[in-house]
C-alpha cells in the first residue's frame, strides 16, 4: 500500500496505458494511417527506435512499485523481440559467393579517391554507386578498375564488377513531374562463374520531413512501384538490388519492391546520416540468393556509410 491507501496492481495504471500503447504501435504499425502527414511511413522508418520505451517504462515501473505497470512492460518487449529478435543474432552460411557493397558517395564529396580506396579494400565483386557527378566519376574509374574492370554508368548511378557485363541498360524509375535529365536507375546482367544474375542500381527520391507537411514521400513511393514493376518484369531468376532507396524495409512506401527480393538480413546495420546513423536507407536485397554478414564500413566523404554484404547464390 501507498499514502494513498493503492496497493502495487493499483498504481501505474498509467505506465501500463503507455506500456500498450508502444505495444500497440509495434504490433499493428500497419494500421497506422498515412492520410495526414504520411504518419504511417514516418513511424514504420524509426520503428526500431520503439525499443528504449521500453527500459524507460521498466524504470518508471519500479520507481513507482506498480505489479500493473511491470506486467504491461512485458508487452512491447515481447513484440519488439518478435519483430526484431532474429536480428540479434549472429550470422549464419559460410564465407558466400559474391562480396557486395552499396555507397552514396554524395554528389559533394571532397575524396572521391579516398572513398573509391576504402570501398576496394573489402575485395568486392560488386560495387554499387549513386549521386555520381562528370567531376569525380574518373577518379572512381580510375581506383576500382584494377580490381572490377567492368563497369556500367547510367546517369548518376553506376556499377562496378569483377565479373563481365552484359545487357546494360536505363531502369526508368522517374517519377512523374521529373525532367528528362533525371536517370538514377540501371539493369545489368553479371556472368559470374558460378551463377549468371540480373543486378538492378536504383537511387529513389528523398523524403521531406517539415512541420507543415509531415513526412512527404509521394515521388519516393512512385518510383518504388516503378522499381517493383522492374523486378516483377525481370526474366532472370537471381536478382540483387543495391541502392539508397531512401527508405527503411519497414516502410510500408516499399511494398512493392520488397513483393519481388527478400529483405532479410542479420544485424543492426544502420547507414544514415554518417554522423549519427539512426536508419538504414541502404539495401542490399536479392531473389533466389541469400544476403548474408550485412554490415556498415567507417564513414568515408559521404553522409552516408557504405554498406558490404556476403551473397550466396
Amino acid at each position: 500500500m501507498d499514502s494513498s491507501g493503492r496497493s502495487g496492481f493499483e498504481r501505474g495504471r498509467v505506465l501500463a496505458a503507455l506500456a500498450v500503447l508502444v505495444a500497440s504501435l509495434l504490433a499493428f504499425h500497419s494500421a497506422v494511417p498515412n492520410t495526414v502527414g504520411r504518419i504511417g511511413s514516418l513511424l514504420e522508418t524509426f520503428l526500431p527506435w520503439l525499443a528504449p520505451a521500453v527500459p524507460v517504462l521498466l524504470v518508471a515501473a519500479l520507481l513507482r512499485r506498480s505489479v500493473t505497470a511491470l506486467v504491461a512492460v512485458l508487452l512491447p518487449a515481447a513484440v519488439w523481440l518478435g519483430l526484431f529478435g532474429a536480428l540479434l543474432l549472429p550470422p549464419s552460411g559460410g564465407p558466400g559467393d559474391l562480396v557486395v557493397v552499396q555507397h552514396n558517395v554524395n554528389d559533394t564529396n571532397p575524396d572521391p579517391v579516398g572513398t573509391a580506396r576504402a570501398l576496394a579494400r573489402v575485395s568486392p565483386d560488386l560495387v554499387a554507386l549513386e549521386e555520381l557527378t562528370p567531376s569525380a566519376l574518373p577518379a572512381y574509374r580510375k581506383t576500382l578498375e584494377a580490381d572490377l574492370p567492368h563497369h556500367a554508368v547510367v546517369g548518376t548511378v553506376g556499377l562496378w564488377s569483377r565479373h563481365p557485363l552484359e545487357d546494360v541498360r536505363a531502369l526508368d524509375i522517374k517519377p512523374r513531374g521529373i525532367g528528362p535529365g533525371w536517370n538514377r536507375g540501371l539493369r545489368a546482367t553479371v556472368v559470374t562463374p558460378g551463377a549468371t544474375l540480373a543486378v538492378h542500381v536504383a537511387h529513389l527520391p528523398s523524403v521531406r520531413l517539415g512541420l507543415r507537411h509531415g513526412f512527404s514521400s509521394d515521388r519516393r513511393d512512385e518510383s518504388a512501384r516503378l522499381l517493383g514493376a522492374a523486378l516483377e518484369a525481370e526474366k532472370q531468376d537471381r536478382v540483387i538490388l543495391l541502392g539508397d532507396l531512401n527508405s527503411t524495409v519497414d516502410d510500408r512506401g516499399l511494398d512493392a519492391v520488397r513483393a519481388h527480393v527478400d529483405v532479410e538480413a542479420p544485424g543492426f546495420v544502420f547507414s544514415w546520416p554518417a554522423s549519427f546513423p539512426v536508419a538504414r536507407i541502404d539495401q542490399i536485397m536479392a531473389r533466389s540468393a541469400s544476403v548474408t554478414h550485412l554490415r556498415a564500413l567507417p564513414p568515408t566523404g559521404s553522409d552516408h556509410l557504405p554498406i558490404v554484404a556476403r551473397i550466396t547464390l
